[in-house]
């Protein structure tokens, strides 16, 4: 990967628009951005990280404020990168979410945040515009994710110290995100899971076995047991007892069988006797019965049966002439009603069906007379409704023009007020940040009175340092002495009397702290004769802004040409609104006045037509209130009277048939044999008895027949005989019990052993089964431990873990070739896999091995230079593991931010030699840092300075 050019606008510090060419400044593989403390170095870094991943490191990426508060509210925040990943230009342009100013009235609103990515060259495909699509793309040429940028591409400040310093958890944390061991994480849980299906299957096999256990006790009526032996103890019990029940069984059935025999002879005779004496009883019940009338009775029912039908034929006629005398009664009194009093109905209803024909061409003329009358009706009250709207639209005409010159002027006014509302707004925010600026005026004068005073104490406690260790010199000069070297000064190898230590004194390091805290104290005294003068600067802007005006008074006028401005699209549309209506109210006053007229016309010329007409139809329609009524009346009375005529020759007609219908039932009860019809009605009886009558003759026949053939068949036995079939009955009854419980038994004692054994076969095959998912489980739970640092594993480590710790000692070794060069052959890292403090997890334990010494410390206990030194090695070390690791990309560009303040110059020489070598093969590498020293060493490709309303660049390529 290889930066080339990056653009930001209203970025961090940055309100204007700044670009770097990453190719200038590389052009010699190493490159420093210098500049003063919070001048926006590290922002660099933070846009390029920006525009890869939408995120900066650190803590600032926790803030999520990346917008400059001192760009113009109208100019979007943007940053864009070219770079260059396996041989593929392109260009990435991020926005992230920021606040502008409304288009339309006051205010501010989100803008949210967008991406693009366009390829350059090396890549014919098309851009990309969806954010999640560019993050995948970036990450897939990168092969690598945001955390391992930060640590492998970009170290940030402050950022590559904390793996150095981190404990067990959170050095696994961060090496899990850099190396992507989440497969074998899944490997430890693919691992507890099949131990635990396992471990299900196994114990559902072993309670599979428990029930059998159960169900063998079950079936014996015995108590379950685990002993050895016990299945085949139960067994040998079940089989002698099914001996035991066979052999009982057989002597109860003999016994059985003979008491049966007894029994069947006894039933025999018994029966008989039965049989003998109920048909001797039944043939007297037969020959004592009445069976003559019973066929006397159903004779006479069946030659009655065809006059009974007839008869009833004869009251559904005498209803029907019932039904037409009523017809005519009604027929009489209808035809009565409407005054008729004649007898010749049938010429009178043709004499006024004549004349209603003749009334038929004048009653569509009253139709229309009726329809003329309903209009005119209609014509009067449309005519009241159309001059009721006219006075209405005349009415509105009137008042439009004053409101239409109402609205103008405030139309008017609201323009007006627009325009003043730049020049307004920038008084009215003036006004605002005017008693803030005031207040942080006041805070910064403070602070800097604060700062001056704390610089001069450090001044004052340096210069006493640096004279105290003047006056020891001597003492610091003989400290370094050693036998037979000669001496610094005098050049002796003999140091007959060396200065002695004194309680108190004071060294060089005691005076790099002190010209430290005295260099820190100055800077914060400079920040705060800086805030201090921007401070004024701002109250004196504010002024500016006001003029002669008072703050209270702008924001006043700006809050009230601010609201009448807000009304201007209101006004506007009010304005076209009443415009509109006006025009709309004229055409349509027009409309109406010709509708008026029309209706007035109408309604004058059909009067004169309802009038001639109406006198022709008076004379028609007589006495009748119209000519329609005359007409249906005339067609309603010769209806009636031929309805009545009808209605006549109907009755005729049913009386008729009754009669007919009388003399025919009279000759059936004749033929069938009956004095008159009376008696033949009396005779009948319905189906139901008939058939009754039958079946009682039948069943009197088959009784008879029965009893004769019984006593016929039964002749040799004495109806006085006694047989004692109880006693018989009793004593059989008791054999077969005694027959049936022992087969019963002999039944139980079979069938519990044939489920016994087959329970048993079972149970054997299953245990036999369990033993090789016994061994397997047992070894995968053990293996599944050591997985997941249980059990054997003495190193109490996970899986995970332990390829973490390969990785972390490979980054180990990588890192202790820079320390120790750095170092100057003191330092080296040294990795441990033991178990932690009280059996926890370890691994990643990471110390550090001093030579001067010869044992191992923890890291923590280095120096600030130290830190520093290692921090640097161990990141280095870290990003070759780590690239290695990934595969992929071949990273060209790396970027160190801040750290150098703490090195001694030699250090320092050391440091940029190592980092000089990371150049090889057309690396470039880029420093951040405000050290002076830096400067001198590096040709200052780019310096940021603070201007003052923010920081700008400047390129120098000297």
């Amino acid at each position: 990967m290889r930066l080339h050019r990056l653009e930001l606008t209203a970025f961090g510090p940055y309100p204007k628009p700044e670009a770097v060419d990453f190719d200038e400044l590389g052009a010699d593989g190493l490159f420093l951005l210098h500049g003063d403390t919070g001048a926006g170095k590290t922002t660099l870094l933070d846009a390029v990280a920006f525009a890869l991943f939408g995120k900066v490191p650190g803590a600032r990426g926790d803030v999520k404020k990346l917008r400059c508060e001192y760009a113009d509210p109208e100019v979007p925040t943007e940053v864009s990168l070219e770079l260059t990943v396996q041989s593929r230009r392109f260009r990435i342009v991020r926005s992230p979410e920021f606040d502008r100013p409304k288009k339309r009235g006051g205010g501010f609103t989100t803008q949210p945040a967008k991406c693009s990515l366009t390829w350059l060259e090396g890549w014919d495909g098309e851009g990309i515009t969806r954010i999640d699509d560019v993050a995948r793309a970036v990450e897939d040429m990168l092969g690598m994710s945001y955390e391992q940028f930060f640590q492998v591409v970009l170290l940030p400040q402050g950022e590559f110290a904390k793996f150095l310093r981190s404990d067990t958890a959170e050095r696994e944390v961060l090496l899990e995100k850099l190396f992507g061991t989440e497969r074998f994480l899944d490997v430890e849980k693919w691992f507890r899971d099949r131990r635990l299906a396992a471990g299900r299957v196994l114990e559902e096999r072993r309670q599979g076995a428990a029930k059998l256990v159960h169900r063998v006790a079950e079936a014996s009526s015995e108590e379950p047991s685990d002993e050895p032996g016990w299945l085949e103890a139960v067994l040998d019990r079940l089989s002698l007892a099914v001996e035991r029940a066979e052999a009982l069984s057989e002597d109860t059935a003999g016994v059985a069988d003979g008491a049966d025999a007894v029994l069947a002879h006894a039933r025999v005779q018994a029966d008989q006797l039965r049989r003998v004496r109920e048909a001797r009883e039944l043939l007297a019940r037969v020959e004592a019965a009445d069976s003559a009338s019973w066929f006397a009775e159903r004779d006479a029912a069946r030659r009655a049966i065809p006059v009974v039908p007839a008869h009833a034929e004869i009251a559904k006629l005498q209803q029907s002439y019932e039904f037409a005398v009523r017809d005519e009664s009604r027929a009489a009194e209808a035809l009565a009603r409407l005054g008729y009093e004649g007898s010749a109905l049938r010429e009178d209803a043709e004499r006024h069906r004549e004349e209603a024909g003749g009334l038929g061409e004048l009653a569509a003329e009253a139709e229309r007379q009726q329809a003329d009358v309903r209009r005119l009706s209609v014509l009067k009250n449309s005519s009241y409704q159309v001059e009721r709207r006219l006075l209405a639209l005349n009415a509105e005409l009137e008042v439009l023009p004053e409101r239409l010159a109402r609205c103008r002027a405030q139309l008017d006014a609201a323009v007006e007020a627009s325009g003043r509302l730049d020049s307004l707004r920038a008084r009215a925010d003036a006004a605002e940040a005017l008693p803030g600026a005031t207040r942080a005026l006041e805070r910064t004068k403070n602070e800097l009175h604060q700062a001056i005073d704390v610089h001069q104490k450090a001044k004052d406690v340096l210069q006493q340092v640096r004279h105290q260790r003047l006056e020891n010199m001597a003492i610091e000069l003989a400290a370094a002495l050693k036998r037979g070297k000669p001496c610094a000064v005098c050049g002796s190898p003999s140091h007959p009397a060396p200065a002695q230590p004194m309680l108190g004194g004071v060294g060089a390091t005691d005076e790099e702290v002190a010209a430290r805290e005295e260099q820190a104290a100055l800077e914060r005294r400079h920040e705060a004769e800086r805030a201090a003068h921007a401070a004024e600067l701002r109250i004196q802007a504010c002024w500016e802004a006001l003029g002669s005006e008072e703050p209270a008074a702008a924001l006043a006028e700006h809050r009230a040409a601010l609201e009448l401005a807000r009304t201007r699209s209101q006004r506007q549309t009010e304005f076209v609104g009443l415009e509109a209506k006006t025009r709309d109210l004229a055409a349509e006053k027009g409309q109406v006045e010709q509708d008026l007229v029309g209706l007035r016309t109408e309604h004058a010329s059909l009067v004169a037509v309802v009038e001639e007409r109406g006198a022709r139809l008076d004379k028609a329609r007589g006495e009748h209130e119209d000519v329609l009524t005359r007409r249906d009346h005339l067609l309603r009375l010769a209806k009636a009277m031929v309805e009545l005529d009808e209605r006549r020759n109907a009755r005729a007609a049913a009386l008729a048939r009754v009669r007919e219908q009388q003399a025919s039932v009279a000759a059936l009860a004749t033929e069938a044999g009956f004095a008159d019809v009376d008696a033949a009605l009396a005779a009948h009886r319905p189906a139901a008895d008939v058939q009754a009558l039958d079946e009682r003759i039948a069943a009197w026949e088959r009784a008879r027949a029965s009893a004769l053939a019984t006593l016929e068949e039964l002749a040799e036995v004495d109806p006085d005989e006694e047989v004692d079939l109880a006693g018989v009955t009793a004593q059989a009854s008791s054999a077969r019990a005694a027959a049936s419980s022992a087969a019963t038994g002999l039944a139980r004692a079979q069938a519990a052993l044939e489920r016994v054994s087959e329970l048993a076969a079972r149970l054997r095959a299953e245990r036999k089964s369990l033993e090789p998912l016994e061994a397997s489980y047992a070894e995968l739970d053990a293996l599944t431990d050591v997985i997941n640092g249980r059990g054997q594993n003495s190193k109490k480590m996970t899986l995970r873990s332990y390829v973490l710790a390969a990785r972390l000692e490979e980054v180990a070794v990588a890192a202790s070739a820079r320390l120790h060069r750095m170092s100057q052959g003191r330092y080296s890292f040294v990795h441990s896999d033991s178990a932690g403090a009280r059996g926890t997890r370890g691994g990643l334990s990471l110390d550090v091995l001093d030579d001067y010494s010869g044992r191992s410390r923890p890291a923590k206990t280095l120096s600030g230079g130290e830190s520093f030194l290692a921090s640097l090695s161990l990141a280095l070390g870290l990003a070759d593991v780590v690239a290695n690791e990934t595969g992929g990309a071949l990273l060209d560009t790396l970027f160190v931010d801040e750290g150098f303040g703490t090195l001694d110059s030699d250090t320092l020489d050391i440091v940029m030699n190592t980092l000089d070598e990371l150049r090889a093969g057309g690396r470039v590498v880029g420093l951040v840092s405000h050290v002076e020293e830096l400067r001198q060493r590096i040709p200052t490709r780019l310096r940021v300075r603070k201007a003052r309303t923010g920081s700008t660049l400047e390129m120098s390529l000297g």
